[in-house]
Protein backbone atom coordinates (compact mmCIF):
# COMPACT_ATOMS: atom_id res chain seq x y z
CA UNK A 1 0.00 0.00 0.00
CA UNK A 2 1.71 3.48 -0.82
CA UNK A 3 1.91 6.21 1.78
CA UNK A 4 -0.56 8.89 1.20
CA UNK A 5 1.19 12.10 0.09
CA UNK A 6 1.57 15.04 2.27
CA UNK A 7 1.32 18.37 1.07
CA UNK A 8 4.11 20.55 1.05
CA UNK A 9 4.13 24.58 2.33
CA UNK A 10 7.67 25.37 1.66
CA UNK A 11 9.10 28.71 3.38
CA UNK A 12 11.80 29.36 1.08
CA UNK A 13 12.74 28.71 -3.11
CA UNK A 14 15.41 30.89 -4.46
CA UNK A 15 13.94 29.99 -8.56
CA UNK A 16 13.59 33.75 -9.05
CA UNK A 17 17.64 34.40 -8.18
CA UNK A 18 18.20 31.63 -10.36
CA UNK A 19 16.31 32.30 -13.32
CA UNK A 20 17.99 35.86 -12.75
CA UNK A 21 21.59 34.67 -12.67
CA UNK A 22 20.97 32.00 -15.38
CA UNK A 23 17.44 32.26 -17.26
CA UNK A 24 17.62 36.02 -18.12
CA UNK A 25 14.42 35.85 -15.91
CA UNK A 26 12.81 33.69 -18.35
CA UNK A 27 9.74 31.64 -17.14
CA UNK A 28 9.39 29.63 -20.72
CA UNK A 29 9.92 25.67 -20.19
CA UNK A 30 9.86 25.46 -16.47
CA UNK A 31 6.64 23.45 -17.35
CA UNK A 32 9.45 20.79 -18.57
CA UNK A 33 12.36 18.93 -16.67
CA UNK A 34 14.71 21.60 -16.45
CA UNK A 35 18.46 20.40 -15.96
CA UNK A 36 20.21 18.99 -13.27
CA UNK A 37 21.34 22.17 -12.04
CA UNK A 38 18.28 23.50 -11.15
CA UNK A 39 15.94 22.53 -8.16
CA UNK A 40 13.27 23.49 -9.45
CA UNK A 41 10.34 22.77 -12.03
CA UNK A 42 7.37 22.24 -12.34
CA UNK A 43 7.52 18.92 -12.72
CA UNK A 44 9.36 18.12 -9.95
CA UNK A 45 6.99 20.72 -7.76
CA UNK A 46 4.52 18.44 -8.38
CA UNK A 47 6.24 14.76 -7.56
CA UNK A 48 7.35 16.37 -4.06
CA UNK A 49 3.57 17.11 -3.69
CA UNK A 50 3.48 21.01 -3.49
CA UNK A 51 0.60 22.60 -2.13
CA UNK A 52 2.37 26.32 -1.25
CA UNK A 53 5.16 28.22 -2.01
CA UNK A 54 7.00 31.51 -0.40
CA UNK A 55 8.90 32.02 -3.80
CA UNK A 56 11.88 34.16 -2.50
CA UNK A 57 12.33 38.03 -3.78
CA UNK A 58 16.18 37.47 -2.43
CA UNK A 59 18.57 40.16 -3.55
CA UNK A 60 22.28 39.90 -2.59
CA UNK A 61 23.54 43.02 -0.53
CA UNK A 62 25.88 44.25 -2.92
CA UNK A 63 22.74 45.67 -3.62
CA UNK A 64 22.26 48.69 -1.65
CA UNK A 65 19.54 51.34 -1.83
CA UNK A 66 17.47 51.91 -4.56
CA UNK A 67 19.48 49.36 -6.74
CA UNK A 68 18.39 46.77 -4.48
CA UNK A 69 15.07 48.06 -4.30
CA UNK A 70 14.79 47.74 -8.15
CA UNK A 71 16.50 44.53 -8.32
CA UNK A 72 13.31 43.40 -5.38
CA UNK A 73 10.81 44.65 -8.12
CA UNK A 74 12.36 42.17 -10.66
CA UNK A 75 12.12 39.47 -8.36
CA UNK A 76 8.72 40.39 -7.92
CA UNK A 77 8.18 40.56 -11.36
CA UNK A 78 8.89 37.00 -12.24
CA UNK A 79 6.96 35.43 -9.69
CA UNK A 80 3.83 37.28 -11.38
CA UNK A 81 4.61 36.74 -14.71
CA UNK A 82 5.69 33.11 -13.41
CA UNK A 83 1.81 32.78 -11.94
CA UNK A 84 0.12 34.55 -15.37
CA UNK A 85 2.38 32.07 -18.05
CA UNK A 86 1.30 28.88 -16.17
CA UNK A 87 -2.58 29.50 -14.38
CA UNK A 88 -3.15 25.88 -14.44
CA UNK A 89 -0.41 25.11 -12.02
CA UNK A 90 0.62 28.36 -9.95
CA UNK A 91 -1.88 30.55 -8.58
CA UNK A 92 -0.93 34.17 -6.70
CA UNK A 93 -1.51 33.70 -3.18
CA UNK A 94 -1.53 36.36 -0.36
CA UNK A 95 -3.50 34.56 2.46
CA UNK A 96 -3.87 31.62 3.73
CA UNK A 97 -7.93 31.63 1.99
CA UNK A 98 -6.08 31.85 -0.95
CA UNK A 99 -3.61 28.96 0.11
CA UNK A 100 -7.00 26.92 0.52
CA UNK A 101 -8.53 27.86 -2.95
CA UNK A 102 -5.85 26.49 -4.18
CA UNK A 103 -5.65 23.64 -2.90
CA UNK A 104 -8.96 23.00 -3.83
CA UNK A 105 -8.44 23.97 -7.60
CA UNK A 106 -5.00 21.55 -7.50
CA UNK A 107 -3.11 24.22 -8.34
CA UNK A 108 0.03 25.77 -6.36
CA UNK A 109 -0.20 28.32 -4.30
CA UNK A 110 2.45 30.89 -5.15
CA UNK A 111 3.22 33.71 -2.35
CA UNK A 112 6.06 36.13 -2.20
CA UNK A 113 8.72 36.83 0.91
CA UNK A 114 11.86 39.04 0.71
CA UNK A 115 14.81 37.91 1.90
CA UNK A 116 17.01 40.86 3.57
CA UNK A 117 16.03 43.73 5.48
CA UNK A 118 18.54 45.92 2.98
CA UNK A 119 15.97 45.56 0.22
CA UNK A 120 13.72 48.10 2.02
CA UNK A 121 16.23 50.84 1.58
CA UNK A 122 15.83 51.85 5.31
CA UNK A 123 12.26 52.79 4.39
CA UNK A 124 9.00 52.15 5.37
CA UNK A 125 7.31 53.51 2.05
CA UNK A 126 9.08 51.02 0.25
CA UNK A 127 7.97 48.19 2.81
CA UNK A 128 4.59 48.96 2.91
CA UNK A 129 4.70 48.78 -1.29
CA UNK A 130 5.93 45.40 -0.84
CA UNK A 131 2.96 44.39 0.84
CA UNK A 132 0.79 46.04 -1.62
CA UNK A 133 2.41 43.74 -4.26
CA UNK A 134 1.82 41.16 -2.20
CA UNK A 135 5.18 40.21 -0.08
CA UNK A 136 4.05 38.11 2.75
CA UNK A 137 6.98 38.09 4.55
CA UNK A 138 10.60 39.90 5.36
CA UNK A 139 13.69 38.32 6.81
CA UNK A 140 15.15 40.96 9.03
CA UNK A 141 18.69 40.87 7.49
CA UNK A 142 20.69 38.52 4.57
CA UNK A 143 24.20 37.81 5.28
CA UNK A 144 24.92 41.65 6.37
CA UNK A 145 24.33 43.66 9.30
CA UNK A 146 21.95 46.16 7.97
CA UNK A 147 20.69 49.84 9.54
CA UNK A 148 18.66 47.89 11.95
CA UNK A 149 19.53 44.47 12.77
CA UNK A 150 22.44 42.46 13.10
CA UNK A 151 22.92 39.41 11.19
CA UNK A 152 24.00 35.89 11.89
CA UNK A 153 27.70 36.22 10.20
CA UNK A 154 29.98 39.00 9.88
CA UNK A 155 29.55 42.37 11.64
CA UNK A 156 27.36 42.32 14.88
CA UNK A 157 26.88 46.61 15.28
CA UNK A 158 23.52 46.55 17.56
CA UNK A 159 23.39 43.39 19.97
CA UNK A 160 20.48 42.53 17.96
CA UNK A 161 17.96 44.94 16.88
CA UNK A 162 17.78 48.94 17.37
CA UNK A 163 15.67 51.02 17.83
CA UNK A 164 15.16 51.15 14.03
CA UNK A 165 14.57 48.03 14.11
CA UNK A 166 11.25 47.61 16.52
CA UNK A 167 9.84 50.85 14.72
CA UNK A 168 9.70 47.78 11.39
CA UNK A 169 9.28 44.85 13.65
CA UNK A 170 5.82 47.33 14.93
CA UNK A 171 4.90 48.70 11.07
CA UNK A 172 5.74 44.87 9.48
CA UNK A 173 2.91 43.62 12.46
CA UNK A 174 0.43 46.96 11.73
CA UNK A 175 0.45 46.13 8.20
CA UNK A 176 0.71 42.38 8.61
CA UNK A 177 4.20 41.32 6.74
CA UNK A 178 5.52 38.16 9.16
CA UNK A 179 8.52 38.57 10.91
CA UNK A 180 11.40 36.18 9.10
CA UNK A 181 14.05 35.58 11.36
CA UNK A 182 15.84 33.56 9.69
CA UNK A 183 19.80 34.66 8.64
CA UNK A 184 19.78 37.09 11.67
CA UNK A 185 21.99 36.71 15.07
CA UNK A 186 20.78 34.66 17.89
CA UNK A 187 20.46 38.44 19.86
CA UNK A 188 18.03 39.44 17.01
CA UNK A 189 16.26 37.20 17.14
CA UNK A 190 15.29 37.64 20.79
CA UNK A 191 14.79 40.83 20.29
CA UNK A 192 12.26 40.23 17.57
CA UNK A 193 10.23 37.92 19.84
CA UNK A 194 10.22 40.01 22.18
CA UNK A 195 8.82 42.86 20.24
CA UNK A 196 6.67 41.25 17.55
CA UNK A 197 2.81 40.58 18.67
CA UNK A 198 2.14 38.71 16.04
CA UNK A 199 3.78 34.56 15.71
CA UNK A 200 6.94 34.87 13.55
CA UNK A 201 8.69 32.03 11.22
CA UNK A 202 12.06 31.16 10.45
CA UNK A 203 11.48 30.14 6.85
CA UNK A 204 14.63 28.03 6.29
CA UNK A 205 16.80 27.57 9.24
CA UNK A 206 17.59 24.48 10.97
CA UNK A 207 18.78 23.45 14.59
CA UNK A 208 21.95 25.27 16.52
CA UNK A 209 21.27 21.54 18.96
CA UNK A 210 22.49 19.40 15.70
CA UNK A 211 24.88 21.64 14.16
CA UNK A 212 26.34 24.92 15.99
CA UNK A 213 26.72 26.96 13.01
CA UNK A 214 25.21 30.84 13.30
CA UNK A 215 22.60 30.19 10.76
CA UNK A 216 20.71 28.21 12.82
CA UNK A 217 18.11 28.26 15.49
CA UNK A 218 19.48 27.93 19.48
CA UNK A 219 17.14 26.12 21.74
CA UNK A 220 16.23 28.53 24.22
CA UNK A 221 15.13 30.92 20.97
CA UNK A 222 13.35 28.13 20.01
CA UNK A 223 11.52 27.56 23.67
CA UNK A 224 10.13 31.47 22.48
CA UNK A 225 9.04 30.75 19.26
CA UNK A 226 7.19 28.32 20.53
CA UNK A 227 5.84 30.69 23.00
CA UNK A 228 5.32 32.99 20.44
CA UNK A 229 2.97 30.28 17.95
CA UNK A 230 5.50 30.64 15.27
CA UNK A 231 6.92 28.16 13.07
CA UNK A 232 10.51 27.13 12.51
CA UNK A 233 10.67 25.76 8.73
CA UNK A 234 13.81 23.40 8.58
CA UNK A 235 16.14 23.78 5.69
CA UNK A 236 18.06 20.93 3.54
CA UNK A 237 21.64 22.98 3.26
CA UNK A 238 23.67 20.55 4.05
CA UNK A 239 26.02 23.11 5.77
CA UNK A 240 23.65 23.96 7.92
CA UNK A 241 22.22 20.18 8.58
CA UNK A 242 25.36 18.73 8.83
CA UNK A 243 28.34 19.93 11.52
CA UNK A 244 30.86 17.67 9.53
CA UNK A 245 29.83 19.76 6.06
CA UNK A 246 30.05 22.94 8.34
CA UNK A 247 33.78 22.25 9.65
CA UNK A 248 34.75 20.87 5.74
CA UNK A 249 33.64 24.62 4.78
CA UNK A 250 35.08 26.10 7.30
CA UNK A 251 38.36 24.23 6.81
CA UNK A 252 38.25 25.77 3.02
CA UNK A 253 36.22 22.29 1.60
CA UNK A 254 39.76 20.50 1.24
CA UNK A 255 38.93 16.94 -0.10
CA UNK A 256 35.38 15.53 -1.10
CA UNK A 257 32.14 16.69 1.23
CA UNK A 258 31.38 14.55 3.85
CA UNK A 259 28.41 12.70 3.51
CA UNK A 260 24.17 14.61 4.41
CA UNK A 261 21.22 12.52 3.66
CA UNK A 262 17.83 13.20 4.66
CA UNK A 263 17.87 11.29 7.57
CA UNK A 264 20.20 13.96 8.41
CA UNK A 265 17.33 16.81 7.99
CA UNK A 266 14.84 14.19 9.45
CA UNK A 267 17.42 14.40 12.70
CA UNK A 268 17.09 18.58 12.62
CA UNK A 269 13.01 18.22 12.26
CA UNK A 270 12.79 15.82 15.26
CA UNK A 271 15.27 18.20 17.59
CA UNK A 272 12.98 21.15 16.86
CA UNK A 273 9.69 18.87 17.91
CA UNK A 274 11.37 17.99 21.01
CA UNK A 275 11.94 21.09 22.45
CA UNK A 276 8.93 23.11 20.73
CA UNK A 277 6.51 20.49 19.98
CA UNK A 278 4.99 19.97 16.65
CA UNK A 279 2.79 22.46 16.04
CA UNK A 280 5.69 24.68 15.44
CA UNK A 281 8.04 22.62 12.84
CA UNK A 282 7.83 22.86 8.96
CA UNK A 283 9.66 22.64 6.09
CA UNK A 284 11.94 25.21 4.07
CA UNK A 285 14.36 23.56 1.65
CA UNK A 286 16.03 26.96 0.06
CA UNK A 287 16.20 25.13 -3.48
CA UNK A 288 17.86 26.76 -5.78
CA UNK A 289 19.87 28.79 -3.26
CA UNK A 290 22.32 26.07 -2.59
CA UNK A 291 24.73 23.62 -4.40
CA UNK A 292 24.31 20.31 -3.93
CA UNK A 293 21.36 18.99 -1.67
CA UNK A 294 21.16 16.15 0.72
CA UNK A 295 20.98 12.57 -0.70
CA UNK A 296 17.56 11.99 -0.90
CA UNK A 297 16.66 15.28 -1.29
CA UNK A 298 18.39 16.37 -4.54
CA UNK A 299 15.44 18.88 -5.77
CA UNK A 300 11.73 19.65 -4.68
CA UNK A 301 10.93 16.61 -6.51
CA UNK A 302 12.35 14.31 -3.41
CA UNK A 303 10.55 15.99 -0.48
CA UNK A 304 8.31 13.00 0.23
CA UNK A 305 10.89 11.11 1.09
CA UNK A 306 11.69 13.25 4.34
CA UNK A 307 8.34 11.92 5.28
CA UNK A 308 8.90 8.34 4.59
CA UNK A 309 11.97 8.96 6.89
CA UNK A 310 9.61 10.61 9.28
CA UNK A 311 7.29 7.64 9.10
CA UNK A 312 9.67 4.93 9.63
CA UNK A 313 10.61 6.72 13.24
CA UNK A 314 7.20 6.61 14.29
CA UNK A 315 5.56 9.88 13.25
CA UNK A 316 1.94 9.52 12.68
CA UNK A 317 0.15 11.35 9.77
CA UNK A 318 -1.55 13.63 11.42
CA UNK A 319 1.92 15.33 12.86
CA UNK A 320 2.94 15.02 9.41
CA UNK A 321 0.58 16.98 7.85
CA UNK A 322 1.13 19.41 10.56
CA UNK A 323 4.93 19.33 9.44
CA UNK A 324 4.44 19.60 5.92
CA UNK A 325 1.77 22.33 5.61
CA UNK A 326 -0.97 22.96 8.26
CA UNK A 327 1.78 24.81 10.53
CA UNK A 328 3.07 27.01 8.02
CA UNK A 329 -0.91 28.00 6.63
CA UNK A 330 -1.15 28.94 10.94
CA UNK A 331 1.07 31.54 10.96
CA UNK A 332 0.47 32.75 7.79
CA UNK A 333 -3.38 33.19 8.81
CA UNK A 334 -2.54 34.57 12.05
CA UNK A 335 -1.36 37.35 10.05
CA UNK A 336 -3.66 37.84 7.56
CA UNK A 337 -5.90 39.54 9.93
CA UNK A 338 -3.58 42.73 9.82
CA UNK A 339 -2.75 42.18 6.00
CA UNK A 340 -6.27 42.42 5.03
CA UNK A 341 -7.14 45.72 7.25
CA UNK A 342 -3.97 47.31 5.66
CA UNK A 343 -5.08 46.64 2.51
CA UNK A 344 -8.31 47.27 2.58
CA UNK A 345 -7.66 51.13 4.56
CA UNK A 346 -6.36 51.69 0.65
CA UNK A 347 -3.21 53.52 3.55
Amino acid sequence: MTNPIIPVFDGHNDLPWESRDNRHYSVEGIDQELPQTLHTDIPKLRRGGYLAQYWSAYVHSDYAGGDAVIATLEQIDFVHRMCARYPETFKLATTADDVRAAQDEGRIASLIGIEGGHQIANNMAVLREYARLGVRYMTLTWNNTNEFADAAVGEHKWHGLNDRGREIVAEMNRIGMIVDLSHVSADTMRDALAASKLPVMFSHSSCFSVNPHPRNVPEAVQRMLADNDGVQMITAVPGFVSAAVHEWVAAGEQGPRPAVSVKDVADHVEAARDVMGVDHVGVGGDYDGTGAMPTGMEDVGKYQNLFEELRSRGWSEDDLNKLGWRNALRVLEANDGAYKAFMAAGE
